[in-house]
Order: C-alpha cells, then sequence, then structure tokens
C-alpha cells in the first residue's frame, strides 16, 4: 500500500503536481458546456429541444418528427460552416444559429416531410441569412422564409407540431412555461405581449361584428390547436433576436403589425402561411426603419457642415 502511495507521488510530482489529463478536461468541458447555456441562443435551443421532448413522449406518432429536427439542425450547421469556412471565419465551426433555425424548422415541418426536402427547406432558409442581409444581421427571420418557400414551391405540409397542438388543450401550459422563459431570457416582453394583444383584439372585434371568411371564424382563432400555432410564433419565432428590433418602441410595433396582418390574413384567406407572412411583413418594417435610422444618421453631419 505504502509503495503504491509512492508511486502515484512520484507520478505527480513528475507531471509537476498536476492531475491526469482525463481529469482536467472533464471540467473544462463542463464549464464550456455551462457557457454556452449562458448564451441567448443556447439557452434557446435547450429549451425548443425540451418542447420536443414533451411532445415526442406524450404523443407517440410525432416521434418521426425527430429526425426531420435532426436534418433540419445537420443541415443548417454544415452550410454555416461551408460559408465560415469560404470566409476564413475557421473559429466557428459549430453555429449555433443554425441550429436554432434548424429546430424550429423541425418543429413546423409536418412529421411525414420526406429527409430531401427537410434540407431543401433548410437549404433556402440558411443561405436566406446570407445573402439578404445588411453587415451581419439578415433581413428577414430565415426559418420563415424556408419554411414558406417550402409551402408554395414545394407544397410541403405544415403541423406545428412544436406547439403540442396534438396533445390534451391543457398540455399548452408546457408552451407558454417554456415560452415565457425564453422570452425573458432574451427580454422580449413588449415584442410578445404587443403581438398578442393585437392577436386577441382584432378577433375580438370581428367576432363581435361577425366580419371575416365564413370558413376561418375569429371563434376558430381562439380555439386549439389554431391558439397554440399562435403561441409558437409570439414566443419562438418572433422573438429572434437577429431580425426583431431591441428597442421597446420599435418592438411594440414589431409585435402589432406581425399580429394584426397575420390575424388579417387568417380572416380573409385561411391557410397555414399566415404567421409566416405576416412575420416577413414585420422583418422587411423593421429593415426599412433601420435604414431610415441610417439615412438620417449620415445626413446630420452634411445638415451641421451646411448649415
Amino acid at each position: 500500500m505504502g509503495q503504491q502511495s509512492g508511486n502515484v507521488n512520484q507520478t505527480r510530482q513528475a507531471n509537476g503536481g498536476a492531475q491526469p489529463a482525463v481529469a482536467r478536461q472533464s471540467p473544462a468541458q463542463l464549464n464550456a458546456l455551462q457557457k454556452y447555456l449562458k448564451t441567448p441562443k443556447g439557452y434557446v435551443l435547450i429549451l425548443l429541444l425540451i418542447l420536443m421532448a414533451i411532445d415526442t413522449a406524450l404523443y407517440a406518432p410525432d416521434r418521426q418528427g425527430i429526425l426531420n429536427v435532426a436534418v433540419a439542425m445537420a443541415t443548417a450547421v454544415v452550410i454555416d460552416l461551408i460559408v465560415a469556412l469560404l470566409r476564413g471565419q475557421s473559429k466557428r465551426l459549430l453555429s449555433d444559429g443554425g441550429l436554432v433555425t434548424g429546430a424550429i424548422i423541425g418543429l413546423v415541418l409536418a412529421p411525414s416531410v420526406s429527409v430531401p426536402i427537410t434540407m431543401i427547406t433548410t437549404a433556402v432558409a440558411v443561405a436566406s441569412k446570407h445573402v439578404l442581409k445588411s453587415g451581419r444581421k439578415p433581413w428577414f427571420n430565415p426559418a420563415a422564409i424556408g419554411l414558406l418557400f417550402s409551402s408554395v414551391v414545394l407544397h410541403t405540409g405544415q403541423s406545428w407540431w412544436g406547439d403540442l397542438a396534438d396533445l390534451h388543450p391543457l398540455e399548452i401550459v408546457f408552451v407558454i412555461v417554456i415560452g415565457y422563459l425564453i422570452t425573458s431570457r432574451i427580454n422580449k416582453f413588449p415584442q410578445v405581449l404587443s403581438f398578442l394583444g393585437a392577436y386577441f383584439a382584432i378577433l375580438a372585434v370581428t367576432g363581435l361584428l361577425h366580419w371575416g371568411h365564413a370558413a376561418f371564424t375569429p371563434g376558430d382563432a381562439l380555439r386549439w390547436p389554431l391558439i397554440n400555432s399562435a403561441l409558437f410564433m409570439a414566443f419562438f419565432m418572433l422573438t429572434d433576436p437577429p431580425t426583431s428590433p431591441g428597442k421597446y418602441k420599435d418592438q411594440v410595433w414589431f409585435g402589432v403589425i406581425t399580429g394584426a396582418v397575420g390575424t388579417l390574413i387568417y380572416l380573409l384567406f385561411g391557410g397555414l402561411n399566415y404567421w409566416l407572412i405576416a412575420l416577413l411583413v414585420a422583418n422587411a418594417w423593421k429593415a426599412w426603419a433601420s435604414r431610415q435610422v441610417v439615412s438620417s444618421t449620415l445626413k446630420e453631419p452634411v445638415q451641421r457642415a451646411t448649415g
């Protein structure tokens, strides 16, 4: 026993008193994971995966959707990696933004959608953020671009199964709790509340006045499962930091535009794409507003000089 202790001490002395390499790596890996979970995108990704786990655990048919989520996430990461290498940004080999985009696409597409279609949908989504942008910020929500393209061009189905619409209506509490945690983490409450306020207000007014399409009534939009998709949009897509405003005033306008446009499109035309179109309209407004701010900022020095 004493000889073994001596050998261990001699080994530690030879290594400068340090622990073996295996013991040193484990805390480092743990710290890296903890740091990633503290980032907004890492936090959102984990909560999205928790939402997926809840759905697949309680509703067996949606377990096929896990494949779509995995394929979409892998496709997004690979494309972002290729773009990063072409730009000489080899330090970022894992795209956290790509992971979030892929997870949302997989949670919206119907589980029956084939793997090639899922890959094409994700490729269009990721490509859009690298092409349609100002500086490093994309103009449009990548997931919304990909899903709308997939629906209109490829005629794919959308089930929005990530909003737990297949479960008992009371299970919506999971969406609300997880959505609350995300909204709190990225400070988007004005945006979410203004979106939901516009949504409920328009439905209430049109319902009292009996306006809207006969097949797409305000009452239907307030029932399960359509209310689930509205909450999923509010908490998980509307709040995307790169494509939504940071200032509270702009957040309110952004939420109102999305809620109003989406609700009116639903009441007039129905379908499944009304939230995607509404979000892209709000994205276009944000891009225009940001451009106006930049233009006015550039004009100020000229006006001072000429004044």
